[in-house]
């Protein structure tokens, strides 16, 4: 078994180039791993270059000394996947032990978009914990199954009358907090759908309100918003704005990038289809909502999305703890063609495309030509971290051009 490895320094630079060069969408299952079971990384990146039976150890993006702050994220039948998962990573990356419970009589449930996500407890197992924040996804069913579950309206209740932090999103503060008499005397918004549900004179259009202990947002579009507000209220607006540098936010909806770099022309010898099926191979520290938020994009544009493993289960641990069930084993995924295939992690698709040449000969070589293509954009953007790279280069044996 041939290891490979990189240490690069935990400088600002890295960090931006480990989040910007991910791009996946996924099918998924999902469980979060509370945070002080987990170490904090250095920045250090390694690729195996066989698949690993272990999962990987969890990792944060963000080094932050906090006290430890625990957050409840409940979820039913039907809840919103990006919001829920949002939620999870960005809180988790603040520094939360983040516990994700199911109000149904299982720990899988299905989201609104068909993602399946595995919970840490079930909520039976949270009524007696006090909780510094509970924060409500939305979605439909999910909101009413939120509402009509006895135990969560008990702990949100209480949550609110000993004035600690709650806050919900999209349907939630319309269809579960406002027959729970949760909403009284408070500015809120939320999803635009059910906003003439909400109180006439307390309601407001705006991506983000707080008033008092709550905090309520309008839907998947917001959810990083609304997690990053919660975690600010949570750990201060130092952590908050961190979280937000790594995660890419304000260059993302600030600075759009539309320049390519290393263009490839691909060509098609066939005519594409009406139904479009892309694939997504995931490893061992794919980042989780890359995964979530594009399959979910994708699917609600009608594409068919396969997610495959390239360990050797159907079960991955992703950067941030959450169990990922794929929907196959690469081997039986390069049995199909496909009109796109989207690689979760630079460092970890070097790993990816050797497990592709593997099962795969012409699957390999596509997802080879894709791994050096990326691997060279990075040269091109990045060329001031030369000496990085260059190690990069030596320990993979992959040549980057100009």
């Amino acid at each position: 078994m041939l290891s490979l490895g990189v240490s690069l320094s935990p400088t600002l630079t890295e960090r931006r180039l480990m989040s910007s060069m991910c791009s996946v969408s996924t099918m998924v299952a999902l469980v979060s791993l509370p945070v002080s079971k987990r170490k904090p990384r250095s920045l250090g990146l390694n690729a195996s270059a066989s698949p690993s039976t272990e999962p990987t150890t969890p990792y944060i993006d963000v080094d932050v000394v906090s006290t430890s702050k625990k957050v409840l994220v409940p979820i039913g039948y039907g809840t919103e996947e990006i919001e829920a998962v949002v939620l999870v990573d960005v809180l988790r990356r603040a520094g939360a032990e983040v516990t994700l419970a199911s109000v149904e009589q299982k720990l899988e449930v299905e989201g609104s978009s068909g993602t399946k996500l595995l919970a840490d407890v079930l909520i039976s197992k949270c009524a007696e914990q006090v909780f510094d924040l509970v924060a409500l996804p939305g979605g439909m069913p999910g909101a009413v199954r939120l509402r009509d579950c006895v135990t969560l309206e008990k702990i949100m209740k209480r949550q609110a009358e000993d004035k600690r932090l709650y806050g919900a999103i999209s349907m939630a503060p319309a269809i579960t907090l406002l027959p729970w008499g949760l909403l009284t005397r408070k500015k809120t918004t939320g999803h635009p759908a059910f906003f003439g549900k909400l109180p006439t004179f307390w309601a407001v259009k705006t991506n983000i309100q707080i008033s008092g202990e709550l905090t309520t947002s309008r839907g998947p579009g917001t959810s990083f918003q609304f997690a990053l507000s919660l975690a600010n209220q949570l750990f201060g607006e130092t952590t908050a704005k961190t979280v937000e540098e790594v995660l890419l936010l304000r260059d993302g909806y600030q600075n759009p990038k539309t320049e390519e770099f290393n263009s490839v022309d691909w060509s098609l010898n066939r005519t594409p289809r009406v139904r479009q099926h892309v694939l997504m191979p995931v490893a061992n520290g794919s980042e989780e909502v890359e995964v979530v938020t594009i399959a979910d994009v994708l699917r609600r544009a009608k594409v068919d999305v396969t997610v495959a493993s390239v360990e050797r289960s159907l079960r991955i641990t992703a950067s941030q703890g959450t169990k990922i069930v794929t929907d196959k084993l690469i081997g039986e995924a390069a049995e199909s063609s496909y009109d796109l295939i989207l690689l979760p992690n630079v460092y970890r698709s070097l790993n990816i495309s050797r497990s592709y040449s593997k099962n795969n000969k012409k699957l390999g070589e596509y997802m080879e030509l894709l791994t050096l293509h990326q691997l060279s954009c990075i040269n091109t953007v990045y060329s001031g971290r030369r000496e990085q790279l260059c190690t990069f280069q030596r320990q993979t044996g992959v040549q980057m051009t100009e």
